[in-house]
C-alpha cells in the first residue's frame, strides 16, 4: 500500500476521556488498524510515572522504550489505508514533534469537572502534568506555529452527538463516515494495552457511545486546587471544538 495516500490519524488526548470508546469506534472501520497508546513505554522510561503509574514493570518489559521507534512506526507502518494512533498528549516527552506533520492529529479533551475525580481514582493526588489541559493549549500553539493539521474534540461534544461529531472528524480527515463507528460488541480487543486491566472496565462492557450524564457527587476538596488550574486551558479548547 503506498504510504502517501494512508490517512495517519494520532489522538492526542488527556487520561480518563473517551478516548478508549474513540479507538474502539475506528476499529469498526473495516479501512483501519487502531495502535493502543505506542508510546507509553517511552513515556514511563523518561519521566517519574513509572513510580506511581498501575503495571509499570510489565507496560516497560513488553513494549518499546524508544520513542523515536515508535515516532517511526507511526509514519512508516502501511497495514491498512487508515491508521489510527491513540495517543496521549504527556507520551510527547522529549521527542521532536516535527513527525506531527504527517499526521491528522486530533486534541481530544474532557471537563476537568468530570475527568480529574475519575482520574483520582487510579492515580491520587494528580498534577496539572498528568492530565494534559495545559500540554493541549502548547501543543495546539505549536501546531499554529508550524502549519500542522489538527481538530478538537470535547468528549461532552461526541456523547451528545456521536454521529454528528464523528461525521465531521471524519470529513476532517479526508474519509467517508461509517455507521459501524458507533456500536460495537461488549468485549476486549486484541489492540488493548496490557493496561486495559486498570483502566479499560467500563468501556468493556460498552456497545457504544455511552450517553452524557452530569456528575451528581460533590467534586473532591482535595482537587479543587488542581480544577481552578485546569479550567482555563479547558475553556480555551472547549471554543475549539467540534459540535
Amino acid at each position: 500500500m503506498r504510504s502517501d495516500v494512508i490517512k495517519r490519524v494520532s489522538v492526542w488526548s488527556g487520561p480518563r476521556n473517551i478516548s478508549t470508546a474513540l479507538m474502539y469506534s475506528f476499529a469498526q472501520r473495516k479501512d483501519t488498524t487502531v495502535f493502543d497508546e505506542p508510546l507509553y513505554a517511552h513515556y514511563l522510561k523518561k519521566s517519574g510515572a513509572k513510580d506511581y503509574h498501575p503495571g509499570s514493570d510489565e507496560i516497560l518489559a513488553t513494549m518499546e522504550n524508544d520513542g523515536t521507534e515508535v515516532v517511526d512506526l507511526m509514519i512508516n507502518s502501511s497495514e491498512s489505508n487508515v491508521l489510527f494512533f491513540k495517543n496521549m498528549t504527556h507520551h510527547l516527552l522529549d521527542l521532536d514533534r516535527s513527525f506531527m506533520k504527517n499526521l491528522t492529529n486530533v486534541i481530544l479533551t474532557r471537563n476537568p469537572i468530570d475527568m480529574l475525580p475519575s482520574f483520582d481514582k487510579v492515580i491520587k493526588n494528580p498534577s496539572i502534568e498528568d492530565v494534559g489541559y495545559k500540554l493541549h493549549i502548547d501543543l495546539i500553539e505549536e501546531f499554529k506555529k508550524n502549519d500542522i493539521d489538527f481538530v478538537v474534540l470535547d468528549s461532552k461534544n461526541v456523547l451528545l452527538n456521536p454521529e454528528g461529531v464523528l461525521k465531521q472528524l471524519c470529513e476532517h480527515i479526508g474519509i467517508p463516515f461509517d455507521k459501524n463507528m458507533l456500536r460495537w460488541k461488549p468485549s476486549k480487543r486484541s489492540e488493548d494495552g496490557i493496561w486495559a486491566k486498570y483502566w479499560y472496565d467500563n468501556v468493556h462492557k460498552s456497545s457504544g457511545f455511552s450517553e452524557y450524564k452530569s456528575k451528581t457527587v460533590p467534586f473532591p476538596k482535595h482537587l479543587e486546587p488542581l480544577l481552578h488550574e485546569c479550567l482555563p486551558y479547558y475553556n480555551q479548547l472547549q471554543k475549539l471544538a467540534l459540535t
